[in-house]
């Protein structure tokens, strides 16, 4: 282990030159939290697109959507392991042309191209011997499951408009969630509709039948589920893009106790093909702009549902399956990631990652379902980051981005570094600000910590593979995050540095680092 620091170091340190290295505070606030998140945090996605899903003149969904991936592919089985457990949202653009064969259905029709359909696919079906198998390969290897429910079944489009009006028909959806509970397949929560909120991406509703149908949804649980003993799960909505004023109608017509988690998506880095969207990736003044989305998410919960959590229930980055050789290559983790650290500092308490395989920004390659960088970015993420968030402030470095969550399972406290520069290296020291009304008097523990005989801190470090951001291999401490010979995921080990040596973040890569004898009252 010594020789590996011994290298790693030199390595970080001939990156860039000495001379380019900018001294950085960073003050953590450790008397209170900001902030909790779940204890499963990270989530991913499983989408509806068949094969024939084409963006830019590729198809990035072959064998990769619900109704055709391989779910005897034992890459996919053990990336879901991995997480012990990983959230997983099976829904998306076309769920809600999707009817459940079970009960009066006995058509069973498959998606196909069709100019007039919504996304421009016909309505299709779940079987119930297809949903037997996913539910199988899900709950065998520990994930919790949110399914998504048609919201349009029994609903008539009005003309010459994307708006759908009258009541909800439940009928379907009753007979299918009647059958998971007969067949003893747990689900941790039902999430009804996608992308109708606001004007609707496709189709839209109105707020308030919305929310009566969300009434009658969760009448339908409750009574379903009180008849049995399995654990009735959360009601989620709406799975659409946030308009204040369509989400406050919802929660108002809805009432307090029925929605449990608002749900939205974000796609905030543009279209798939926009050359421009790794310059966003890396753009700390554009990254930080979606901040307002998550504060006002987080307002309108205080004022009208605080009964209510937020999730983002599906975030791609780059819409339209995202972008070739760029949404699954490193350079996207530094907008992951820093999605993940915002939205977790603005109290939502999943995000889940559009997606898991499938489109060009699956956290598994699309054929192979072996790991994109994105996915040791996850998994890193949810060993090691606590649901307890703590303030941060930088001073004066506007490409290092910094936030803190007490250690998971561990003391101290754990900090995500993300440095977007292309050629400062940051040598950060640490102050705890210890002051619960202002910040004029701080705890400065970087030096009680180095006068600690012994005391080591612990340090991951993310780099791309041969400096390339673009690359599809990354480096952890130096060494490629690869499967194993025998197709498993590989250790993620930390490197132990002496507490007295300088935390150096290298141009253009992203750091965890857990300070276990950081004396942060909120972690006590």
């Amino acid at each position: 282990m010594t020789v590996r620091i011994f290298f790693f170091s030199l390595f970080l340190l001939s990156w860039v030159p000495l001379n380019f290295a900018e001294e950085v505070l960073v003050k953590v606030k450790s008397v209170n939290t900001i902030a909790h998140t779940d204890d499963n945090f990270v989530c991913a996605t499983l989408d509806w697109w068949p094969s024939d899903k084409c963006n830019y003149g590729e198809c990035p969904w072959i064998e990769a959507g619900i109704l055709n991936l391989d779910l005897e592919n034992p890459n996919l089985g053990k990336a879901i392991k991995a997480f012990n457990p990983l959230r997983v949202r099976v829904g998306g653009s076309l769920q809600d042309q999707v009817v459940y064969h079970v009960g009066k259905v006995k058509k069973c029709p498959h998606f196909k191209i069709k100019g007039d359909g919504l996304f421009g696919f016909s309505k299709g079906c779940l079987p119930m011997d297809r949903w037997n198998a996913l539910h199988h390969l899900l709950s065998d290897n520990g994930a919790l499951v949110t399914f998504g429910l048609n919201a349009l079944y029994g609903r008539q489009q009005h003309p010459n408009k994307t708006e759908w009006t009258g009541p909800w028909d439940s009928s379907n959806a009753r007979d299918f969630i009647n059958y998971t509970i007969s067949n003893a397949q747990k689900i941790d929560s039902w999430e009804f509709g996608n992308e109708l909120s606001g004007s609707g991406i496709a189709a839209s509703v109105n707020p308030t039948q919305y929310g009566q149908d969300l009434i009658d949804l969760k009448k339908v649980v409750t009574e379903l589920y009180n008849s049995s003993s399995m654990p009735q799960p959360k009601i989620l909505a709406p799975g659409g893009f946030f308009d204040r004023d369509w989400f406050i109608k919802l929660l108002e017509s809805s009432g307090s106790g029925v929605v449990d988690v608002l749900t939205h998506h974000i796609y905030n880095l543009g279209a798939g093909n926009d050359p421009i969207v790794p310059n966003r990736m890396v753009d700390p003044f554009y990254l930080s702009e979606i901040a307002e989305t998550y504060k006002s998410i987080q307002l309108t919960i205080q004022d009208f549902g605080p009964w209510s959590a937020a999730w983002v229930g599906e975030a791609g980055g780059a819409y339209n399956s995202g972008g070739p050789n760029v949404s699954n290559a490193f350079i996207d983790s530094f907008w992951y990631l820093d999605q993940l650290g915002m939205t977790s500092s603005y109290n939502h308490k999943a995000y889940c990652r559009q997606s898991l395989v499938g489109g060009n920004y699956g956290l598994l390659d699309t054929t192979t379902f072996v790991p994109n960088p994105d996915f040791y970015s996850a998994l890193l993420w949810h060993r090691l980051m606590g649901k307890r968030v703590l303030g941060v402030e930088v001073d004066n470095a506007p490409y290092l981005r910094a936030y803190a969550h007490c250690a998971k399972n561990k003391a101290g406290v754990m900090l995500l570094f993300i440095n977007l520069s292309n050629s400062t290296t940051f040598n950060v020291s640490m102050e705890n600000d210890m002051n619960i009304f202002t910040t004029s008097s701080s705890d400065k523990v970087a030096k009680d910590v180095v006068s600690q005989t012994g005391s080591k801190r612990e340090e991951y470090h993310l780099t791309p593979k041969n400096g390339n951001i673009f690359s599809r291999v990354m480096l952890l401490n130096g060494s490629p995050l690869e499967l194993t010979k025998a197709g498993e995921i590989p250790a993620i080990s930390p490197l132990s540095i002496d507490s007295d040596s300088p935390i150096l973040i290298a141009p253009r890569s992203i750091a965890f680092v857990r300070l276990p004898d950081f004396k942060a009252p909120a972690c006590a």
